[in-house]
């Protein structure tokens, strides 16, 4: 009778740690998918007429929150692969939809949408275009833009400068790229003229050193006759990247030539800077991660960051036991890149007969 007796609680303890295992994977906040991509105050306008069809409107709102979504994630080079992708093929993509707004004004119909993507399905889509898409960070840069007529030899820099004054004046909602602008200072203008004959090789340290930013852009447009050379020197990670571009017969005295030649030129900067980000996806590194399952918020604030971690391409608990959940975590990257990023949040691992064990004290 004694042994029946202990046979019975050790089937209670055991039913419960299962029950605790259960709750543990039900009620978790990451079980599916890793995280969607959103793309929201999407805005779409049309005139309302008789025929008037609200679902043909919304679909153009997942048509401009798709190509947004590329904008920021691909490089241009990149773009025209995506350029016939069908509607229908943009819905299976979305996750989610929310109209965040919409009214009449003026027999104009107004509708702004939250759009959400599933991010493996995005992936999956520009592997079969065989692109690699990047992370979709936003990043300051100092950005000192300097003009240097050849003929005249004469530069000019801060307001008297075109492309200093325009420069941020048409920015694009999905751009990456952040330019911080130097203030007018006259003893920087005397230092750039005084250095008019050597600026490629001039370092702008006494530029730089008053903001605090270590990475930045210098541009300096050359202007000679017809021909316009931009020498681009980006500073990023403790590297110089340089880039030497040529144009022809840009007409500095004309607003709309000035706006699509910065554009030009931000597509470039926004280009390199997804170069720095890119995201391998044909590499698919499976692992298996134990962790104690215990402490629900420990589970929960585990499931949150891989969630919210791009190169994250999905995770799910594969098994349980009355100690331990086990998940399988694809990741598009390398052992080293995973350990680089987890180490970011505080997180330690041991390999445990093939399994990643995150430590207690993590």
């Amino acid at each position: 009778m004694k042994f029946i007796s202990q046979l019975y609680k050790l089937k209670l303890l055991y039913n419960f740690f299962l029950l605790l295992a259960l709750i543990n994977i039900f009620f978790s906040t990451g079980f599916s998918h890793a995280k969607t991509f959103s793309v929201n105050d999407i805005e779409i306008s049309t005139p309302f007429e008789i025929n008037f069809n609200k679902n043909e409107i919304i679909d153009k709102g997942f048509v401009k929150a798709f190509n947004e979504l590329i904008f920021s994630i691909v490089q241009s080079k990149d773009q025209i692969k995506l350029k016939n992708i069908t509607i229908n093929q943009i819905k299976g993509m979305i996750e989610t939809f929310s109209i965040k707004e919409e009214k009449f004004i003026d027999e104009i119909y107004y509708l702004s949408l939250n759009v959400s993507f599933n991010k493996k399905n995005i992936f999956d889509l520009l592997e079969t275009k065989n692109i690699f898409p990047s992370l979709p960070l936003k990043k300051d840069f100092l950005f000192i833009p300097v003009f240097v007529d050849q003929n005249k030899n004469q530069v000019s820099i801060f307001s008297e400068n075109k492309l200093f004054s325009s420069w941020n004046s048409n920015n694009k909602k999905y751009s990456l790229l952040n330019y911080i602008l130097p203030t007018q200072d006259l003893d920087d203008f005397s230092m750039i003229k005084r250095n008019i004959n050597n600026l490629e090789t001039y370092n702008f340290e006494e530029i730089i050193n008053k903001y605090n930013l270590n990475d930045h852009i210098i541009m300096i447009v050359f202007k000679d006759n017809n021909k316009i050379r931009v020498f681009s020197k980006i500073f990023f990670n403790q590297k110089n990247n340089l880039k030497n571009l040529n144009y022809t017969e840009v007409n500095f005295d004309d607003d709309e030539e000035i706006f699509k030649f910065i554009d030009n030129l931000k597509l470039i900067y926004e280009d390199f800077w997804k170069s720095q980000n890119q995201i391998n996806t044909s590499v698919k590194l499976s692992l298996n991660i134990s962790i104690n399952n215990s402490n629900n918020i420990k589970i929960n604030n585990f499931e949150k960051i891989l969630s919210n971690m791009d190169l994250i391409y999905n995770f799910y608990i594969y098994k349980f036991d009355n100690q331990n959940n086990f998940y399988k975590v694809i990741f598009n990257g390398t052992p080293d890149k995973f350990l680089e990023v987890m180490s970011y949040q505080n997180y330690d691992f041991e390999i445990k007969n093939k399994v990643w064990v995150l430590n207690d004290k993590s």
